[in-house]
């Protein structure tokens, strides 16, 4: 374990129910590193892990790591009391390696089994502060996660475009979000090849999404 003193406890005595994944932005690992354990910067992240599949434990799973910031998924307003995090050593511009994605499915299965989180709980940094963070980005492959049963990803279909922000504040985005920032921050995660105006086939998946994996609004306290 590589120990980062900025964490704290999580408040409420809450336990975590939730997984943001990021990247960390940055040009090495080793840069990321000094940064979520540079007591000046107060930011942090449960787990770092670096492009060759090494995984640097850097707060305990049952400590309040800083990563997460102002944001909402569902009910949850304090994420990081909520949640685990997870960095990704990536810039942002390019594939994240096969051998990093394979350490965090690894890492993955161990936090859901231990916390018992269900894989529609394990969502970016851009779901649930979209006006603020675009990670992990559209090169993250959410697909690749889904399969392996640690994430969700909607089946094809359309529907009428009315139903698309319901749907997707029932999946848990923030209902104060206006529509465009809505499918802004969709699109980045499940369609990003996706261009112009909101489509039927936009609405489509986030009916799915909505339907099948509606927010637990009995676990979500504020």
């Amino acid at each position: 374990m590589t120990p980062s003193p900025n964490h704290g406890e999580r408040r409420g005595g809450v336990r975590p129910d939730l997984v943001v994944i990021h990247y960390t932005a940055m040009r090495s690992t080793r840069e990321a590193l000094e940064r979520l354990c540079d007591p000046l910067a107060e930011v942090s992240a449960h787990y770092l892990i670096a492009e060759d599949g090494e995984v640097l434990s850097l707060v305990p799973e049952e400590r309040r790591a800083w990563h997460a910031g102002a944001g909402r998924w569902g009910e949850v307003r304090d994420i990081n009391s909520r949640s685990i995090g997870i960095e990704l050593a990536n810039r942002g511009d390019h594939p994240f390696a096969h051998r990093q994605m394979a350490a965090l499915e690894r890492l993955l299965e161990g936090v859901l089994s231990r916390w018992s989180i269900p894989p529609e709980r394990v969502i970016g940094h851009s779901d649930m502060a979209p006006a603020r963070k675009a990670d992990p980005g559209p090169r993250f492959d959410w697909r690749r996660l889904a399969r392996a049963g640690l994430s969700v990803w909607p089946e094809g279909g359309e529907a009428e475009v009315e139903a698309f922000s319901p749907s997707l504040r029932a999946f848990g985005y923030d209902p104060a979000l206006p529509l465009d920032r809505l499918r802004d921050a969709f699109r980045l995660r499940f369609r990003p090849w996706a261009t112009g105006p909101l489509s039927t086939h936009d609405a489509g998946a986030a009916l799915d999404l909505g339907r099948r994996f509606p927010v637990d609004r009995r676990a979500c306290g504020a």
